[in-house]
């Protein structure tokens, strides 16, 4: 049996987050559901001298729709702000004198100039960035449809029965049916507020810029962690 984790797109999601790419045998990236605000789909978490700050992307819906009644998948990108601009200069003030800043800045640079119609792409393609820059090679794939965590278990469920009884010769090969992937739904576990427990999930301490000032920080921006631990960095994960 292999097992796939069920994740929500995320914009330089949390270490947690990354941890999931790491460790499993593939990935899927939720594109069906429907857009939930003040979640790591549109925003990250990273340390400052004044403390935790969120970088939020502004997004809306297709011309007459409604934020969260739109597919996750068909949420564009707004101009609104200035955000790009402002992005970058957080993540430059915040990390401007940590170890690998400078290393790493002109790889990410282009995510802050270029402009992204919509969110799903701008969130794959710093996913395919940041998984070059840690050296990590997930299988990472877009949900066909939507499932909800009750369907995920039950599919997780039957694949589980049909192992065993495999292994105890109660059933031949070609009887079963194809169904030998377990599902790990964290659509719920990674998210900044209310979260659902995680049992794969323990964060442990790695040097932060700001760390004699607030302690460490846990599970922040995947930034913080390539910023402060450079190539070490997917050691932790």
């Amino acid at each position: 049996m292999t097992a796939t984790a069920i994740l929500g797109t995320t914009y330089f999601g949390p270490v947690q987050w990354y941890q999931k790419l790491n460790r499993y045998a593939s990935c899927e990236i939720e594109q069906y559901e429907h857009f939930i605000r003040q979640t790591y789909r549109n925003r990250c978490v990273i340390a400052t001298t004044q403390g935790l700050q969120s970088l939020t992307v502004p997004v809306e819906a297709p011309e007459g729709g409604a934020l969260t009644k739109t597919d996750v998948r068909d949420i564009r990108v707004s101009d609104h702000g200035n955000w790009r601009h402002l992005h970058w200069h957080a993540l430059l003030s915040a990390y401007g004198e940590s170890p690998f800043f400078e290393f790493y800045a002109d790889d990410l640079r282009p995510f802050f100039e270029k402009r992204f119609d919509y969110l799903l792409d701008l969130n794959m393609a710093i996913t395919e960035k940041m998984c070059e820059l840690l050296d990590i090679q997930p299988k990472v794939s877009l949900t066909d449809r939507y499932l909800t965590s009750d369907q995920y278990t039950s599919m997780s469920l039957v694949t589980t029965l049909f192992h065993d009884l495999r292994q105890t010769d109660h059933i031949e090969e070609a009887e079963a049916p194809d169904c030998s992937i377990l599902y790990h739904d964290y659509r719920d576990a990674i998210r900044p507020k209310r979260p659902l427990k995680d049992l794969t999930w323990e964060p442990k301490p790695y040097y932060q810029v700001y760390q004699q000032k607030f302690g460490f920080q846990p599970n922040l921006s995947i930034l913080d962690l390539l910023f402060n631990m450079g190539n070490e960095a997917v050691l932790y994960l």
